[in-house]
């Protein structure tokens, strides 16, 4: 298990952020931690699934961080699913 920062941002939101990411965890996991840092602070909660992006590709939600080709600082973006 290694940690990895990342520069994230949830859709909505003005700020990107050093989110640091466990390299097993799963995308939604990643969703979740970068949401910690933004919903129901800038960006209102929504009841719906969350999602990461990558090079503007959504990521599935069982991925691994370990196998999305996502290294230490690059950008992501995480966001609902609607």
């Amino acid at each position: 298990m290694a940690m990895v920062p990342l520069q994230a941002a949830f859709h909505g939101d003005f700020l990107v952020q050093l989110i640091p990411v466990d390299d097993e965890d799963d995308m939604a996991t990643v969703a979740a931690k970068i949401a910690h840092h933004a919903v129901n602070l800038r960006v209102a909660g929504r009841n719906l699934p969350m999602a990461v992006w990558f090079n503007d590709k959504q990521l599935p939600a069982s991925m691994k961080f370990s196998e999305s080709g996502i290294g230490p600082m690059d950008y992501v973006e995480a966001g609902y699913v609607e």
